[in-house]
C-alpha cells in the first residue's frame, strides 16, 4: 500500500513541540509518511533536534516551513501564539491548510479572531508523554470536516490514545491528563519516599511502584472493570491495606486529588 506523505510544519522547538516530532518521526505504521519541517527562534535548539531526528528540516522564519505545509502545529507558549498567528496569517491558505495548537489556555475563539473565521482550526492538549508514544491527546476543532478530524485524530492517534470532544469539556479533561501526568508522578515519589522510610532503596522502591501501578491499570483495561471493585478484592477486614488506606483519607488523600485537579482546571 502506497504510503501518503503529510508534510507537517512545527512551529516551537521546545519540549512539546520536539517531543512531538520525535514522537512522529519514530511512529512505526504504514499509513502516512511525515515530512517534518521545525522552526525556531534558537537555532541551538534546532540543532539539537536536528541532532536527534536527523531526518527533518529546520529554520528560523515561520513562513518558510509553513509554506505548503498540510497542517500546521503551533507548538509555542500561550503568550506567543498572537503574534506567531499576525506572522503567518496572510499567507495561509485556508482552503488547504489545517491549523493545530496546542498552548494551553487559548481557546478556539481566540484562535478564530487570530486566523479569521475560515481558518480549520484544532485546539490540542497532549501530554509529555507524547514522546514515548504513550500521550493522552484532547482534541476540539473549529470548522473541521469529518475528513479533516479523521486525519488529525490518525496522525495523533499514533503518539497514544485521543479523545475528541467538546470544547467545553477539554479543559478539565486537561487536569486529567496534561496536568494529570504530574500528579501521577508526584504519587510515584511520594511513594518511593515512603519506601525509602520503611528502609527499600529508591532504585528497588520506584521499579516496584512502577510495576504495581502498570498492573492495577492492566486490571482496570483488561476486565473494564472499577477502581472501587478492585479495591474491594484487596481490603480484607481488618488487613493492613485498609488500614493503610484509612490513614490516607483520614489525611485527605482523595480531597488533595480533587482539590488539586478543580485548581488547575481552566474555566
Amino acid at each position: 500500500m502506497q504510503q501518503s506523505t503529510i508534510k507537517i510544519a512545527v512551529i516551537g522547538a521546545g519540549n512539546m513541540g520536539s517531543a512531538i516530532i520525535k514522537g512522529l518521526a519514530g511512529s512505526n505504521q504504514q499509513t502516512f509518511s511525515f515530512d517534518i519541517h521545525v522552526s525556531d527562534v534558537n537555532q541551538l535548539a534546532l540543532d539539537a533536534l536536528q541532532l536527534a531526528v536527523p531526518n527533518i528540516t529546520t529554520a528560523t522564519s515561520n513562513e518558510i516551513i509553513t509554506k505548503d505545509a498540510d497542517i500546521i502545529i503551533l507548538a509555542v507558549k500561550p503568550w506567543l501564539v498572537e503574534e506567531v498567528a499576525k506572522a503567518i496569517s496572510h499567507k495561509i491558505d485556508y482552503r488547504k491548510q489545517i491549523i493545530v495548537s496546542i498552548a494551553a489556555g487559548i481557546d478556539l475563539k481566540t484562535l478564530v479572531s487570530f486566523f479569521g473565521d475560515l481558518a480549520v482550526l484544532f485546539r490540542i492538549i497532549p501530554n509529555t508523554a507524547i514522546e514515548m508514544k504513550q500521550s493522552v491527546s484532547i482534541i476540539s476543532s473549529h470548522q473541521a470536516n469529518e475528513s479533516q478530524q479523521q486525519l488529525v485524530s490518525s496522525i495523533f492517534s499514533l503518539l497514544g490514545k485521543v479523545f475528541l470532544v467538546p470544547e467545553s469539556q477539554l479543559n478539565a479533561l486537561m487536569s486529567l491528563s496534561s496536568c494529570g501526568i504530574a500528579y501521577a508522578l508526584q504519587y510515584i515519589r511520594a511513594a518511593m519516599k515512603g519506601g525509602v522510610e520503611m528502609g527499600v532503596s529508591p532504585r528497588l522502591a520506584k521499579e516496584v511502584v512502577i510495576q504495581t501501578l502498570q498492573g492495577a491499570i492492566s486490571l482496570l483495561e483488561t476486565k473494564d472493570s472499577h477502581p472501587e471493585v478492585e479495591i474491594d478484592k484487596v481490603t480484607t477486614p481488618g488487613g493492613i491495606t485498609i488500614k493503610g488506606l484509612n490513614e490516607m483519607e483520614a489525611n485527605g488523600f482523595t480531597n488533595a486529588v480533587i482539590k488539586g485537579l478543580k485548581a488547575s482546571h481552566i474555566r
